[in-house]
């Protein structure tokens, strides 16, 4: 795949705020996505990374339109659709769709299997050759399922079947970026390759673009060509998958990696262990939102928010003050405990 190609969608600033009551204080803003910049290019998948809570779910919902941005710009295919209206969702959907997370909640149970994969062309009164429930079948076969279980009800079938209809559905109207907000996450782990195999495959095929949601670091290295790492609202860290894997430049993307067990040790190897709860997207931080749970923090750290940009001409673009310069392992000049030997009472009284 070629750097050089146009993106197919093109986020700028994008951002989302909930109003919430606060009391008798009155009206507060949950700040859950506060200005992401990224791109997809055709044929590209980009693994969007991050503890729950941090905004990845949101932004999935805003990319396809569920949820309406507070601010910033979508742009794709060449089209802002930031705002779009009814009428140009439409069209829009046959080229833009999402696959959900919980493959029990995301079909209706009234609704047999082939009403539910046919839905997406009867809503955009599309009749492919052949007919409705001949392409249905097609696309059961696609993703593995036996094109005689038309007629048969959600509940027939198993969870990763389950998720395959949802995948099914997703293809009906032949897309060209599919968001996948965790599509595993729901499944045993024996059906997690099978499903993520079969999304390889379809993209090998089909020429697909995802955008890949998930808390799982190893599928995301497994599925994924590109990697941004989000922490309370912003992107810290995006990159190629191999550099953000073997050379993280960002803190918290170091402490995440660290997290994943190694096999040889029966263990998580050099685990940094980061101290404190993630605040409040109500009330973050000053300056660096991660600060108030890295080793490294200083005072530059609280007055100025970290830009993200390149070091040192690499090609990951990094949101730190004093990024990380090392390979995957202890992190650079401190002991593998979050906090840098700071005290408690330190951490307290940090300025927000």
């Amino acid at each position: 795949m070629s750097v050089e190609t146009e993106p197919l969608l093109s986020v700028r600033g994008l951002t989302k705020h909930f109003p919430v009551r606060q009391g008798f204080r009155g009206r507060a803003v949950v700040r859950a996505v506060d200005g992401l910049d990224f791109d997809v290019r055709p044929g590209e998948t980009l693994g969007l990374v991050g503890e729950s809570g941090c905004g990845k779910t949101t932004t999935g919902r805003m990319l396809v339109r569920l949820l309406e941005p507070t601010s910033g710009t979508i742009t794709f295919a060449g089209r802002d659709i930031t705002h779009a209206g009814r009428r140009d969702l439409r069209s829009l959907r046959q080229d833009l769709q999402i696959i959900f997370q919980d493959p029990y909640a995301s079909l209706n149970p009234r609704h047999t299997v082939g009403r539910i994969v046919a839905m997406p062309l009867q809503v955009n009164n599309i009749t492919p050759p052949g007919g409705v429930k001949h392409r249905v079948q097609e696309l059961l076969e696609l993703v593995g399922l036996n094109p005689e279980h038309y007629n048969r009800y959600p509940h027939e079938f198993s969870g990763g079947q389950r998720q395959r209809i949802g995948i099914a559905r997703a293809l009906a109207l032949k897309p060209k970026l599919i968001v996948a907000d965790e599509p595993v996450s729901a499944l045993d782990v024996s059906i997690q390759a099978q499903v993520i195999n079969l999304l390889r495959d379809l993209q090998r095929d089909l020429d697909l673009a995802f955008v890949f949601i998930a808390h799982d670091l190893a599928v995301i290295r497994h599925f994924s060509h590109r990697v941004a790492v989000m922490y309370l609202g912003t992107i810290v860290e995006i990159g190629d998958r191999d550099a953000i894997y073997t050379r993280p430049q960002h803190p918290y993307t170091r402490a995440l990696l660290s997290a994943i067990p190694d096999v040889t040790t029966l263990g998580p190897a050099g685990r940094i262990r980061l101290t404190g709860d993630v605040p409040t997207p109500l009330d973050p931080p000053s300056g660096c939102r991660f600060r108030t749970r890295c080793w490294k923090a200083t005072d530059h750290c609280a007055t100025e928010t970290p830009a993200l940009t390149t070091r040192d001409g690499g090609t990951q673009l990094t949101a730190c003050h004093h990024p990380e310069n090392g390979p995957v392992g202890l992190p650079t000049g401190e002991p593998a405990q979050a906090g840098g030997g700071k005290s408690d009472d330190d951490t307290r009284t940090r300025s927000r």
